[in-house]
């Protein structure tokens, strides 16, 4: 093949920046994509953790003479539902970044209220203050909840996701937990600025579902157990 044939089959510079550029501008159009994809399965993911913890709670009520796991300042919720999903993993939200050290997954295997924790439990604080007159969390220390005080278990949460730093155990709505401790937009590309996007949650009957972010708190609270703060206590924001 003569040198001019072979100039005339080799790419010139300005066609090979021409594909560089034509490579660059497909690869800026999928990123989003499977960035969302990314998050979907994360999120997917989260959910079916918060099923098994569901399924869980749902073993410890029936084990328990329909009482919810108490409310304590050891052997918290992640202790007492062990039985019912023994590994940690299960308490960590893919979206969660935070590492696991060898010292905290040692420090898990003996006491599950020391893994790492995206998750937390319904303090049932509106139930104590109605219906037995508690006027803060600490008179609740190792009561439970019964099963017969919900009138609508499908409709409320038992178990949501946290804010990452928050230490919280128990959401107690009656404190400001709701404001401050819960994560509504962990999900789907929200922010805490933005308030798009939305979380997860487990509810009293066992299932787990995703919700956008208003939908946790109004048009009703779905964190409350008696009628008066299910309605009083929603919140817009």
């Amino acid at each position: 093949m003569s040198t001019e044939a072979q100039r005339r089959l080799a790419f010139t510079l300005i066609e090979l920046l021409v594909v560089i550029a034509i490579i660059a501008v497909l690869a800026g159009m999928l990123m989003p994509a499977l960035g969302r994809a990314r998050e979907r399965a994360r999120s997917i993911q989260c959910l079916n953790q918060l099923r098994q913890l569901g399924l869980a709670t749902t073993m410890y009520v029936d084990e328990h003479r329909g009482q919810f796991p108490e409310r304590r300042n050891d052997r918290r919720w992640p202790t007492q539902l062990q039985p019912g999903y023994r590994q940690m993993s299960v308490l960590l939200c893919p979206n969660d970044r935070r590492r696991i050290t060898t010292s905290l997954a040692s420090a898990a295997r003996r006491d599950a209220d020391q893994a790492l924790r995206s998750y937390i439990f319904n303090g049932f604080n509106d139930y104590f203050r109605v219906r037995l007159g508690y006027q803060s969390a600490d008179q609740a220390l190792n009561r439970a909840m019964p099963e017969t005080a919900l009138t609508e278990p499908t409709l409320t949460i038992v178990i949501g996701e946290k804010q990452t730093n928050s230490d919280h155990f128990y959401m107690d709505f009656l404190e400001n937990n709701d404001r401050d401790q819960i994560h509504r937009n962990f999900h789907s590309g929200g922010t805490r600025r933005n308030r798009s996007g939305g979380s997860n949650y487990t509810f009293a009957d066992g299932h787990a579902e995703f919700l956008k972010y208003r939908g946790a708190l109004f048009p009703l609270n779905l964190w409350a157990v008696t009628d008066m703060f299910r309605t009083n206590r929603a919140l817009a924001n």
